[in-house]
Order: C-alpha cells, then structure tokens, then sequence
C-alpha cells in the first residue's frame, strides 16, 4: 500500500479543512489497518536510515523538518518515532519553548536561526519560529502590526535557507478537539504521565478555534507549503511523516563522494 503525500500538501488556498484528522489513507482504521502501517513504517525506518547516511556522506546539503501540532498533538511521539531511524550524530532536534530574557533582546528569529543545521545534518524543529504568528497571535503578546509582518520575515528566512542548500519540511500534526481531549485525559488518568499535564493547557483549549485560525492564516501566508498529517491514529501519522521525509530526501539527489584512491589498490596487511 502507498500512501500519496500530495494529499496532504496544502496550497495558498489552505484546504485545511478538507483534511480530515482521522484519516488512515490506504490503511483501515482497525487492527489490521494499523499492523499493516506498522509493517510499512518498518521498512520506512531501514530507508531513511540509508538516506541519511547518504545526506551525511554527500555534505552538501542539509533538511530542516519543522513540527507544529495544538497541545497533545503528538509532536514529541512521532519525533521520537522518526527521527530514531537516525544516526544522532547527524540529526539535532531543537525545542522551541517561551522565551527567555536573552532570546527576547534579539529579534524574534535570532534564536531560530542558530538552531538551523549545518551541511550534511538533519535539525528537526519541535515547534519553531511560528510561534511568533500562533501564540503570540492568540495571545495578543504584541500588537497586529508587529506580528502580521512576520509573516514576510519568515518567508524571506526560510527562502534564505533554500538557497543556502537547506531542504525544509513543515508538517502539521492535525488532531481534533475531541481527540485533544480524550489525550488530556489520558496525562491526568496515568501517574507517569501527569508530570505532561499542564493546567494552563486547558486555557489553550478553549482557545481552539482562535488557533485554527491563526494556523491557516500561516499556511496561506507560506511560500514553502505545509503538510497537514492526519494525526489522530498516531500509526499512521508516523507513516505519512516517514513518506514526507523519503520521498524529500530522494529528490536531493543525494550522492556518495567520489574516491581519491582506488579500492582495488589498497591491501591490508
């Protein structure tokens, strides 16, 4: 089975809703559904591993893998599913939480920028500069004429970066808010994940529709296009995630260095 991305690669014109969070694809949402996915995302795994070392090998270029998701969206899940296919010396993965006084002295995208990786490497971004038009949109941290021109910034941030030789990917994890909820429930129900829980969420909550808002006016102010990842069966959303970044990183013509030397020459004694 094959799952096709471009369904879930969004234009300016954001059809966002369109993209339901409960979507499995190829797959049923069942049992057999979800061991034929796991199956998938196996040799998924062994791909990118291969395509990594590659990207690492060649040294040329780099990817940058953003990740956005309301809270309980899984972001940290399906990081940690896809990017332990990497090797970790070539991969980073940054945290991109409220700011600190520091980080606030500087422009918004001064602490972004240095987290980008470098030639050869991986930098998957949980959270990032969208922060900048999301919470501080919703929160109305800072006027509207302060963060609607950031929207501007960024595109012209990312568009640096592509010519740099960076790759970005930008994926939404789109759950709904009824999934939210029974994921909220679930931190508050088990004592080894109530340290998660966060009463300040339930605040967000309620500010659900603000943020879906604020979240398609970010994707129709993009010039680099979001993927929205159906994401309220995590085992397929870890399978679209893994595609996204197969198929990115094959069309980088990714290469192996020539030799300076002649394999057949060399003998070991």
């Amino acid at each position: 089975m094959k799952i096709d991305i471009k369904d879930y690669l969004i234009s300016k014109k954001a059809m966002f809703s369109k993209i339901k969070p409960n979507d499995t694809g190829p797959f049923e949402a069942s049992k057999k559904g979800k061991e034929q996915a796991r199956s998938l995302f196996a040799t998924q795994q062994e791909t990118l591993a291969e395509l990594q070392e590659r990207l690492y090998a060649d040294g040329k270029q780099s990817l940058l893998v953003i990740f956005q998701a309301m809270d309980a969206g899984g972001k940290d899940g399906c990081i940690e599913k896809v990017v332990g296919s990497f090797d970790p010396q070539g991969v980073k993965v940054s945290s991109f939480k409220a700011p600190t006084a520091e980080e606030l002295a500087h422009d918004f995208l001064w602490r972004i920028h240095k987290e980008t990786p470098a030639k050869g490497l991986i930098g998957v971004f949980n959270r990032s500069h969208y922060e900048d038009v999301l919470v501080v949109r919703v929160k109305d941290l800072v006027p509207k004429s302060v963060w609607s021109k950031r929207y501007a910034l960024i595109n012209a941030f990312e568009r640096g970066l592509v010519e740099a030789g960076t790759q970005v990917i930008k994926i939404y994890l789109h759950i709904d808010k009824e999934e939210q909820k029974k994921r909220l429930q679930e931190r508050l129900d088990d004592p080894s994940k109530q340290w998660k829980f966060n009463p300040g969420d339930l605040q967000e909550r309620e500010k659900w529709d603000d943020y879906m808002e604020a979240f398609e006016e970010a994707f129709k102010q993009s010039e680099i296009p979001w993927y929205v990842v159906p994401a309220n069966y995590k085992w397929y959303r870890d399978a679209v995630v893994a595609q996204i970044l197969i198929e990115t990183l094959q069309k980088m013509d990714l290469k192996y260095p020539g030799l300076e030397y002649d394999p057949k020459e060399v003998k070991i004694k």
